[in-house]
């Protein structure tokens, strides 16, 4: 590639390939995440990085060297890493005295950090902790979200956005009953955000809806929340805005009720029902009488003036 007056040229096809891959999109590439450890870290840490990294799979990718950055303070580090395997997610694990086993959650907009949000584990129960049969690499999970705090609270209403774009996985147009067998469970609960994962199992129940039974498989977390580095108001308006060409266009006379039935508003002109063609019948013919009287009152009635 060659670079003139700060445009990048590339001189191959694999590198212009690889620059329309880079380039925006109306419809943007699935959110790819990277998962790394800082410089020191516990076995509870790596573990907790393997397991999320398994239930990311494959739209991630796991850095297994240790790499000694403070996001925090210095972002410049994650911006490269992001920049270079095109990530816009990514989750940082670390472990010091002042802030033991420690994960942060962010995501980046135009290749610099949007969000951070650092969470402490207290509690952690490992995917090879419970013997039961797992999902399936790349299943797209329930997400579900219990708690007032999730409503109410500002670092939480973020807290919520943030792992809504960490698992959410690939946008899809339908999904099959058989296909919802993850569910990833969030509760907000004294300070603490409780991490759940089950396995759904449909089972027999005498009719056509089947019965639902949660079974979890793991990993389990006790969160709690410590720093937070959110973006401001107008930066995190600018990074939900969407293209033109992607916002549905108003369609004159069609509305929608609250069910999402379809209502269409059809003009017509008016109609003179008299001259329209019906089936002929002699019991429906009209006497001469009767024809003489109807053009009586359809002429127009004339004036007297005096001469």
């Amino acid at each position: 590639m060659t670079y003139t007056d700060g445009i990048v040229k590339p001189k191959t096809k694999r590198s212009k390939r690889f620059l329309q891959n880079r380039e925006p999109k109306l419809t943007e590439n699935i959110k790819n995440t990277m998962i790394m450890k800082g410089g020191n870290t516990t076995e509870t840490v790596t573990q907790a990085l393997k397991d999320i990294y398994a239930l990311k799979k494959p739209n991630a990718v796991l850095y297994k060297k240790k790499n000694i950055m403070r996001p925090f303070e210095d972002s410049t580090s994650l911006e490269f890493f992001s920049k270079k395997s095109d990530c816009s997610l990514f989750l940082f694990g670390s472990h010091n005295k002042k802030r033991p086993n420690n994960l942060i959650f962010g995501r980046l907009f135009d290749y610099h950090v949007l969000d951070m949000i650092e969470l402490g584990i207290e509690k952690f129960t490992s995917l090879k902790d419970i013997k039961m049969s797992k999902c399936p690499e790349g299943t797209k999970p329930l997400l579900v979200f219990a708690g007032e705090a999730f409503d109410i609270d500002n670092e939480h209403k973020r807290l919520k956005s943030v792992l809504l774009d960490f698992f959410r996985g690939p946008t899809v147009s339908t999904v099959r009953l058989a296909g919802l067998e993850h569910v990833l469970h969030f509760t907000a609960l004294d300070g603490k955000i409780y991490m759940r994962s089950y396995k759904v199992l449909l089972k027999k129940s005498g009719c056509r809806t089947p019965r639902i039974e949660l079974e979890e498989i793991g990993p389990s977390f006790d969160f709690v929340l410590r720093r937070t580095h959110l973006a401001s108001d107008d930066l995190y308006k600018t990074a939900h805005k969407q293209p033109k060409a992607l916002k549905p266009k108003k369609k004159k006379n069609v509305s929608h009720d609250a069910f999402g039935t379809k209502f269409g508003r059809v003009h017509m002109q008016k109609q003179n029902l008299d001259k329209l063609q019906t089936r002929k019948m002699k019991g429906l013919r009209k006497r001469r009488g009767e024809m003489a009287a109807t053009e009586e009152s359809t002429s127009p009635k004339k004036h007297k003036t005096d001469e």
